[in-house]
């Protein structure tokens, strides 16, 4: 191999290895953020601890390996199956208001007839700026009755066992539905304008426009946002803790996260925890992979097999 050649190796090889010197702080941070505490979990799944000795005494505590005993329990949990019940009503209610909302705020905002569009984009979206945490609080305040103004105008208490759900699915459709339209309506201002002149021109309104034009544009976005508020309407842990001070009526396992919290962190079994954290995930991702499936050649233009 003649020197010129050679060096011409050597090169290649040194610039090969430059993306993977650009990539290299974002995998560590990966691994030191996200791969090295889910593996740690995963380890605590697997094991429990139990106290060695003869019996005299409180005995020495031992981290054995146990398999798969954490996940049996927490799958035949009985509060952990009446907390997902929960969750699926309170999801559906939210899903539904929250993406319908966002799609027919998006739909507005896109006629050409709109007016204060900009104001209106802001102020749709800005309460999803509010921490959930204070939004919480703020909506908690607002439901007691001997603050509440929608007490009397609605006649009800807001945190009593039958209404607590609205009342929490309000809190969620107040915070996440600006985020959703503006997904959604980002969408639809990278679509080229002449495709509804021309739609206009063939005699269609703007209601059939909508309907028949802009709505299918947006399918990939509709599923995009529907898979994102699946998996935090699953994971839901805000708006129930916020809750819980101002009203008896949520349990401390209202929902699965709520139960992961309480065995981590009050009862102190954090082994328990971590298998149900990870049973959580498991559900998390079987829904969207799921919904993705049916979904795919929506979404990535794709025939089902």
């Amino acid at each position: 191999m003649s020197a010129r050649a050679a060096h011409a190796t050597r090169t290649r090889r040194r610039g090969g290895l430059v993306p993977y010197l650009f990539l290299a702080p974002a995998m560590i941070l990966f691994a030191l953020f996200m791969v090295v505490p889910i593996g740690y979990t995963v380890h605590l799944s697997l094991h429990r601890t139990k106290v060695s000795g003869l019996g005299l005494g409180k005995g020495a505590r031992k981290e054995v390996f146990v398999g798969l005993d954490n996940y049996v329990a927490a799958v035949g949990d009985g509060e952990l199956w009446a907390g997902w019940l929960r969750v699926l009503g309170y999801g559906a209610l939210v899903l539904v208001v929250m993406l319908g909302l966002a799609l027919l705020f998006a739909l507005m905002l896109d006629t050409a007839r709109v007016r204060l569009a900009r104001f209106a984009r802001i102020a749709i979206f800005l309460p999803f700026a509010v921490p959930g945490v204070a939004a919480g609080l703020m909506w908690g305040f607002l439901y007691l009755p001997s603050l509440s103004p929608f007490h009397e105008l609605f006649g009800a208490d807001l945190l009593s066992r039958t209404t607590v759900v609205y009342s929490m699915a309000n809190i969620a459709v107040w915070g996440g539905t600006g985020f959703n339209m503006l997904v959604l309506y980002t969408n639809l201002r990278a679509v080229p304008q002449s495709l509804y002149e021309a739609a206009r021109i063939d005699g269609a309104s703007e209601l059939q426009i909508a309907l028949r034009v802009k709505i299918p544009i947006l399918a990939p976005a509709i599923i995009l946002t529907t898979v994102f508020s699946v998996i935090a309407t699953v994971q839901v842990f805000t708006e129930p803790s916020t809750l819980r001070p101002l009203s008896n009526t949520i349990s401390s396992t209202w929902s699965p996260l709520m139960k992961v919290y309480r065995d981590a962190f009050v009862t102190g079994d954090l082994y328990s925890a971590a298998a149900t954290a990870i049973v959580i995930a498991g559900v998390s991702l079987v829904l969207s992979f799921g919904f993705l499936r049916v979904v795919r050649d929506r979404a990535f233009g794709e025939a089902q097999a």
